[in-house]
């Protein structure tokens, strides 16, 4: 038998973390990593958090799972705090951001497909937008590489430039039922969306009665310095999938909709077996009481900026190597002029920095939203090692 027991989908690379203290990995051999990937943006309050333990151990001694059949205390509680800080009226939670994501292109089909118009089913998508890895999911891309071996996709999608406005408005038609889109690009190279191309969004769904989906999956929950990324374009969604960083580590997602979005999705139109299950409630509502302040956004910002800062000064010093530093609040990314895959294995493999590699030959630098200025310091320290030893 030469396939591996865990089906070898992945380029596994020779780290293997047994611990989390902070801000930092420790491997099973005993090294030492400064992790500024965080799980892909799922780690926000780094490794170990005693709050975040504290409320997981709690629940686990006395509920972990029960159906959605039954009344939910915990998960009305964590629904109703996510309603008090953001645009939405209800919340539908999930197991993953690719869930949630196909949760809000439901809520999208059923607001037009409830009232009998089975005709407004598609969704405009944005190229080299990453939604999830579901047959949906990879059909809302128009990325091949996540297409090969899965065909046929799933009908009703129409993909335009990401940032091209009258594009979204050529590709409405009939059929439109909705567009999707990230604020910020991340796996599509830290790629932030132009504030006319967002508010022309919001304007084109109004004219057209289209449901507006924001995918917050990677930029939301207080990444980017605000809770999520949409409060910084003065425009609300109608819809926003989010994910990675609402569980702290703890694999759980929601769809958040407003009224008037939500108005299809009555009994029987969808479930999930643990979505909302109450040992995820307690890790969301951990998350929360953390990053659900001013004060923490505020420091989020602030080592946001000190890291832009450092990085747009560092990059002048090999022109060779990196081009632009771009992003917003602590979801960081450097644009390199050569592949940045095996510039991110030598980071990891010579200098125990761990960052994640992005379309675009994009570096991402997504670090824990707790570090303090001596991360920084060591992050820079690191990198500046790396850049000066790498040969392409």
């Amino acid at each position: 038998m030469s396939i591996t027991p865990l089906m070898p989908v992945y380029p596994r690379c020779d780290v293997r973390p047994v611990r989390g203290e902070n801000c930092h990995l420790v491997s099973e051999d005993g090294r030492r990593f400064l992790d500024f990937a965080s799980g892909i943006a799922v780690n926000l309050l780094g490794h170990s958090h005693p709050g975040l333990i504290g409320a997981i151990k709690k629940q686990a001694e006395t509920l972990m799972h029960v159906s959605n059949m039954y009344g939910s205390p915990q998960g009305e509680s964590l629904a109703q705090r996510l309603v008090d800080l953001t645009f939405a009226d209800t919340v539908f939670f999930t197991n993953s951001g690719a869930e949630a994501v196909e949760t809000a292109m439901k809520t999208a089909r059923a607001y037009h497909q409830h009232d009998g118009n089975e005709d407004r089913y598609e969704i405009i998508t944005f190229k080299n937008a990453f939604h999830g890895r579901t047959m949906a999911t990879i059909s809302a891309s128009n990325q091949d590489k996540m297409h090969k071996g899965f065909m046929p996709l799933l009908p009703g999608f129409k993909y335009v430039e990401f940032n091209d406005l009258e594009g979204a408005k050529a590709a409405v038609g009939p059929h439109t039922a909705a567009i999707m889109v990230e604020p910020v690009q991340g796996e599509g190279g830290i790629r932030v969306a132009d504030d006319a191309f967002i508010k022309g969004l919001r304007d084109l769904c109004d004219a057209n009665d289209l449901m507006l989906i924001f995918d917050e999956v990677q930029c939301g929950v207080a990444r980017t310095g605000t809770f999520y990324a949409y409060e910084q374009f003065g425009v609300e969604p109608d819809i926003l999938a989010t994910a990675k960083g609402i569980g702290g580590g703890f694999p759980m997602g929601a769809c958040l909709a407003t009224e008037k979005a939500a108005r299809g999705m009555v009994f029987g139109t969808h479930g999930s077996t643990y979505g909302g299950n109450p040992l995820a409630m307690a890790a969301g509502e951990a998350v929360l009481d953390a990053v659900a302040n001013d004060e923490f956004l505020a420091h989020v910002r602030t080592m946001g900026e000190k890291l832009r800062g450092r990085l747009e000064q560092f990059i002048g010093n090999y022109p060779d190597l990196f081009e632009d530093v771009r992003g917003m609040g602590l979801m960081m990314g450097v644009k390199m002029k050569v592949e940045s895959r095996p510039f991110v294995a030598h980071l990891r493999d010579h200098h125990g920095l761990l960052t994640v590699a992005a379309g675009d030959n994009v570096i991402r630098i997504l670090p824990p939203l707790v570090i303090e200025d001596a991360h920084i310091d060591e992050f820079m320290e690191k990198l500046s090692a790396g850049a000066a030893d790498y040969t392409p």
